[in-house]
């Protein structure tokens, strides 16, 4: 509660405020740390305007390490040089197995133990900027930047605004002196709402994470940067006072997580060759599941007495080394620029490139994702671009080096803005872009050839009609030879048809009639879905299935009834009516009701539950379960469960890796459950009712 005159007076003022500043700073490592608040942001939010209203009135108790201090002084004029007592140094790089086997070799060697199996620390490389937090006796004096080893730039003011970091250590007896190292980064989440706003205030975005967090955390004005969601992690210790440090790597990062330091939670203990190389492959797999980029691990001789005796050379450790992953962005050049035709008549600008290896792949191709985009980066052929690629995403062009465009004189660039087409690449057809929308789209419909392949690769998707062996190049031969045109013509195929074509026999050619004859008869909601009505996904046709009951109905209903629906607004109610009155679409309709492709239901009005009326978002990974099976328990209990966060989301269940949603749902006060939350919320009534 705000504090009167009257408590004041029996409260003395000192004491609140190391209250308040306590309870602050819990609230802070639980959020920005831990990752699990418990304290609601409406509270956070009175007990930081209490401490300022203490503060302003007893001017007296301000403090660097106050968390009223974490909003950003006023601009700097510079950074000022801080010296590191002890350099910080760089790591070595190892790119393959070999490179790894012969660092373990001189660690072995090293130590005079060539036959011994070393116990190694090892940890993520994070892809951020390495800094320097200095404490004495407990609180946060002064931080700086890697610089040259030697010396870096003091940016205090900005880590000030970083609320990982505690400016008070956990510890009732804290070190004289404590340098902690680590890494300043920006969280993925982070970097895409920062680039979103970005976007939607018409400025330029960032590249990366990496050059977000590098760039925020050296503006001169630390008001920008605590604008800005940065994170820490720490990953070791420089000089310390006061203080003996434990014997091993790995107890020295323990001890830095008791004092509440943020350290990553993937860094593990391991022996040999065989256990570094294990540790490698596993964080690889995790890689683009973590929630901050990474582009390494790094190996790091576990017993401290061992690293004194292996020393430096030059300026990298002797007991340390980076194994680093392909990287995820790389620079190459755009050969020219292409315009693809997509399923629902959407054109898409790609890059087409000069070869390069990223992500462990080579990448020819790269997406430009709409005429706005390509206009807001301005991207054109002759351009040095830098590529990304992370897992399985699409390879994109990030961003454009114009110091290297090519150039007629000093002012004129060599190629021309690139310029969407006018009509379709593939059929001719006008191109349209309709009020409101990034896309500009073919007019044509299925009478489009790009269209009518990547429709007929939608029908028979696992989530639509599941018809197994019907992949990109078969529905192209198909297409090719003239035997479909349309998703009714999949059920008039024979056997001798099938099987004349390329790289088919009589056996794959009777598997996929066998699939196509299995996939008669699915349900309507498979089937409405299966249609690829523009913005009607698969919650949506389980909806409009479940309202409607039967095909027929649901063909009939006007713009009025179509909304009755949940969630179904005017946008879809009019892509519903303009596909329904389309001519060739009812043709083709009735031609697959001829070949019984689905099933019709009955109207089923939504069972009451413990949850009708209710809208969940699902995101990250539950600890106990998928998330499918999580929305059928929810959706058996009348709830619904909706694919993005909006102002109607009731609650968002979130696991492990959760990401911009969760985001959103904190900035718009959406409750937050993890699983046994969402437990306890299914069974809350199960006692009552025995």
């Amino acid at each position: 509660m705000t504090l009167n005159a009257a408590a004041l007076d029996a409260t003395p003022a000192a004491n609140r405020v190391e209250l308040l500043r306590a309870a602050i700073d819990e609230a802070n490592y639980r959020y920005y740390v831990l990752d699990a608040p418990t304290l609601p942001d409406a509270e956070y939010d009175r007990l930081l305007r209490e401490l300022q209203t203490i503060e302003a009135a007893h001017p007296e108790l301000l403090s660097p390490d106050s968390p009223t201090q974490r909003v950003g002084a006023g601009p700097l004029r510079n950074f000022a040089e801080v010296a590191h007592a002890i350099p910080m140094l760089s790591l070595g790089n190892a790119f393959s197995a070999a490179e790894v086997d012969a660092f373990d070799r001189r660690v072995r060697e090293g130590l005079d133990r060539p036959e011994s199996i070393i116990e190694y620390a090892v940890e993520p490389k994070f892809d951020g900027l390495a800094v320097a937090l200095h404490y004495q006796r407990g609180r946060f004096v002064r931080g700086a930047t890697r610089g040259d080893g030697l010396s870096g730039e003091d940016v205090s003011a900005n880590l000030r605004t970083i609320r990982a970091i505690p400016m008070r250590l956990a510890c009732s007896h804290p070190p004289e002196w404590l340098e902690v190292r680590g890494e300043v980064l920006m969280l993925r989440r982070d970097f895409e709402h920062l680039n979103q706003v970005a976007r939607d205030k018409g400025e330029k975005t960032f590249v990366n994470p990496r050059n977000a967090a590098a760039g925020s955390l050296r503006q001169l004005d630390p008001r920008v940067t605590a604008q800005r969601r940065l994170s820490f992690f720490a990953y070791g210790v420089g000089r310390i006072d006061g203080v003996e440090l434990p014997a091993t790597h790995a107890a020295v990062m323990d001890w830095l997580a008791e004092l509440r330091l943020p350290v990553s939670g993937e860094r593990a203990v391991v022996r040999g060759v065989d256990g570094l190389m294990g540790y490698f492959q596993v964080l690889g797999e995790r890689r683009d599941a973590l929630p901050f980029d990474i582009d390494g691990a790094v190996y790091k001789v576990n017993r401290l007495a061992d690293q004194a005796v292996l020393g430096f050379v030059a300026r990298a450790p002797r007991f340390a080394i980076a194994h680093k992953y392909p990287a995820h962005e790389e620079i190459t050049l755009v050969e020219g620029i292409d315009v693809q035709v997509g399923r629902t008549g959407t054109l898409t600008p790609v890059a087409r490139l000069k070869p390069v290896f990223v992500g462990g792949v080579t990448v020819t191709n790269a997406t430009l994702h709409n005429e706005d985009e390509v206009r807001r980066k301005d991207v054109r052929i002759g351009d040095s671009v830098i590529v990304r690629r992370a897992g399985d995403v699409i390879p994109e062009v990030a961003g454009v080096l114009l110091e290297r465009r090519p150039m007629r004189d000093s002012l004129t660039p060599l190629h021309e803005p690139f310029v969407m087409p006018s009509v379709c690449p593939e059929c001719g057809a006008p191109v349209a872009r309709i009020e409101g929308e990034a896309a500009a789209r073919c007019s044509n419909g299925l009478s489009c050839p790009a269209q009518r392949k990547q429709a007929l690769i939608h029908f028979a998707s696992r989530r639509a009609m599941d018809i197994d062996g019907l992949g990109e190049k078969l529905v192209e031969q198909l297409l090719e030879q003239s035997l479909v045109r349309t998703p009714a013509d999949l059920y008039r195929l024979d056997l001798q048809r099938v099987a004349s074509l390329e790289r088919m026999a009589d056996k794959s050619a009777a598997n996929l009639l066998t699939a196509i004859e299995a996939s008669r008869g699915r349900d309507l909601a498979r089937f409405i879905f299966a249609l690829g009505i523009r913005n009607v996904g698969e919650q949506t046709a389980k909806d409009l299935a479940r309202h409607f009951g039967n095909f027929d109905a649901l063909m009939a209903a006007d713009s009025v009834a179509l909304q009755q629906v949940a969630d179904v607004g005017p946008v879809v109610a009019e892509s519903l009516r303009t596909f329904f009155t389309e001519p060739h679409n009812q043709q083709v309709i009735e031609q697959l009701r001829q070949a019984h492709a689905w099933r019709d239901g009955e109207a089923r009005p939504v069972q009451a539950g413990r949850l009708t009326g209710k809208t969940f978002v699902l995101t990250g990974t539950l600890p106990n379960m998928t998330r499918d099976q999580a929305k059928a328990m929810i959706e058996a209990e009348g709830g619904k469960v909706a694919g993005g966060v909006s102002r109607k989301t009731d609650f968002l269940l979130a696991g492990e890796e959760a990401g911009s949603k969760l985001t959103k749902a904190r900035e718009l006060g959406i409750p937050v459950l993890d699983e046994s939350s969402l437990m306890a919320l299914l069974t809350e009534n199960d006692a009552s009712r025995e």
